[in-house]
Formats: C-alpha cells, structure tokens, sequence
C-alpha cells in the first residue's frame, strides 16, 4: 500500500481522523498525517517534508498558490473555525459570554494553557488577547505547548478546577476530558477560515484529490459543523 502524506494545522485533526479508516479502505493508500501549528506545518513544507496534501489557514494556502507551490484548481475551504476558552471537565461550567464574564474566567487561573504563541495561529490571538484584557503576572501562568492538541491533552490532565486553556474550538471539542465554555466573545473572538490544498508535484495526485473531495462533500457538512467547523461561503 503506497503513502499518501498530509501536513496539517491542528484544527483539522478531528476531521481528518474520523474519514481516515474509510479513505484508506476505499482509496488503497495509508494516511500519513503530521498536525501541528501552522507555522510549523509550513515549515516542514519549506524544510521538503514529503507532502501531497497540506491544510493551513485559507490565507497561508493562497499564498503558496501565487507562488505555484499548491494547485490553485485543487483547493478546498474546509470551514471557519472560531477560537474558543476550555477547562478539564470536572471544573464548573462558566460563562465566557462577554468581556467581563471571560475576565472573571482568566483572572483567577492557576494556570492558562495554549498552542505556540509564534507559530499557532490560536496561540499568537490568545496573547493578544490576553495583554488587551491586562490581566497581570500572565506570564508565570502560561503553559505553552507545541499545538493546541498537546495544550488541550496537557489540561485534560489537570485536576485544578482554576485551569482554563484557549484554542481552537474544533481542538477542544476533540479532545477528551476537556469542556468548551464558550467562544470568545467580541472584541476578542476570531474566526479563522482553514482550506486543504494538493501540493504541485504530489507523488499521489489523484489520491490527494479523493481526500479534498472527502472532506469537503456535503453529504459531511453535518459532520464538519460537530467537528467545530462553520460552513465558508461558496
């Protein structure tokens, strides 16, 4: 069985291992995903990672294709993704629902947990928020990880019902023994828009093809938007 290679940001995690068993059947190639933050799936890209398929945000994705890196005719808009505020799932429910409300959330946390604040796209808004609040002494606080799978998976663990963790909403809702609060709230929240591209030059071309058409159908819109993920405009 022949490989078929996928860099993917971290927010795509949940949907591409809920189609990955039926691709590989129905296609006759092993998945072989790496996610990550998405400056460092671009990275990887650049550094010549084997890749046929590569999901980061719309923006990153259109960028490669002006430089003729992605096919600009093989690009899928997987959905809008917002940023959202978690805790390990013993902790009280809160509401995050507004400015004060998310501010009595943060303000008394032992500890904050989050993606790269460089190269993660939640990470790198969660610090602009966090210093927009002026919240003080964060930075003994902060619990960064590699992506927002790693925080999440990290706050899962913690018993201290005064942890609270910030990414992706589609990586909170995939990982066990976390609970999404809520989203952030305006001025603070942020929707990013994540597309999968093939990659110019991919060695399984049709089979990156299969996978776009998968994970966009529309038989699986229901399955994107429990995934976290809104629809993009057509």
């Amino acid at each position: 069985m022949s490989d078929l290679h996928l860099l993917s940001a971290g927010a795509a995690k949940g949907l591409v291992q809920d189609l990955q068993a039926e691709f590989e059947r129905d296609c006759g190639v092993a998945l072989r995903a790496t996610f990550g933050a998405v400056g460092a799936m671009l990275e990887r890209l650049n550094d010549g990672a084997a890749c046929d398929v590569i999901v980061l945000t719309r923006n990153m994705i259109d960028a490669l294709a002006q430089e003729g890196r992605v096919d600009a005719q093989r690009i899928a808009d997987l959905g809008w993704v917002h940023t959202g505020v978690a805790v390990p799932s013993p902790a009280a429910v809160r509401s995050v629902a507004d400015v004060p409300a998310l501010r009595a959330v943060l303000e008394p946390a032992h500890s904050i947990y989050l993606p790269d604040p460089q190269r993660a796209t939640a990470g790198i808004h969660a610090m602009r928020v966090l210093q927009a609040l002026g919240l003080r002494d964060i930075e003994p606080r902060l619990r960064a990880f590699p992506n927002g799978a790693a925080a999440m998976a990290a706050l899962a663990q913690q018993s201290d019902p005064q942890a609270v963790g910030i990414t992706q909403a589609s990586e909170i809702l995939y990982t066990p023994g976390v609970h999404l609060l809520g989203l952030l709230p305006a001025p603070h929240g942020l929707a990013t828009l994540y597309s999968a591209a093939v990659v110019r030059g991919a060695a399984q071309a049709d089979a990156a093809v299969q996978l776009l058409d998968r994970l966009r159908a529309p038989k699986r819109a229901h399955w994107r938007q429990r995934a976290g993920f809104e629809a993009a405009a057509a």
